[in-house]
């Protein structure tokens, strides 16, 4: 099944590790055969990931990008979702399945869940920061 991708000016997309972008007017690309494609609004940059969970998701995005690189990237990821998991145990599950779907090369489905443990850690600092507020009587 085709993948049709419109592209505003000056928006980037990510084909097989080309990034492309639409030096013009809108455009629309087809994508007609079996590609790995990462729009912008889903890229990490280097200089983003400065979170765990968001080197765990640069690590994954890496990996599904440079596949001539997917055995360092996947070995750094697995450190990285590791770590998260110990400090953060209610993240056990969500690892397990983003493992899972690494193993299994299905890229895209852990890009989703890279997602998911993005928003994950979000709920946990914010939790932590309105109890800490709490604690110390400061109101935010």
């Amino acid at each position: 099944m085709p993948l049709l991708i419109d592209l505003k000016p000056g928006e980037k997309v990510i084909v097989n590790g080309a990034v492309i972008e639409n030096a013009g007017h809108s455009v629309k690309l087809r994508i007609l055969n079996d590609s790995n494609v990462l729009r912008e609004k889903d890229i990490i940059a280097d200089s983003d990931n400065i979170t765990p969970a968001g080197r765990v998701y640069f690590f994954v995005q890496n990996a599904y990008i440079f596949p001539e690189n997917r055995d360092k990237y996947i070995a750094m990821f697995e450190r990285c979702v590791t770590d998260y998991v110990a400090s953060c145990a209610s993240a056990s599950d969500l690892g397990d399945e983003l493992r899972d779907a690494v193993r299994a090369q299905n890229f895209y489905k852990a890009l989703k869940l890279g997602r998911k443990l993005l928003k994950h850690e979000a709920q946990v600092l914010a939790a932590f920061n309105a109890a800490l507020s709490i604690s110390t009587g400061k109101a935010e």
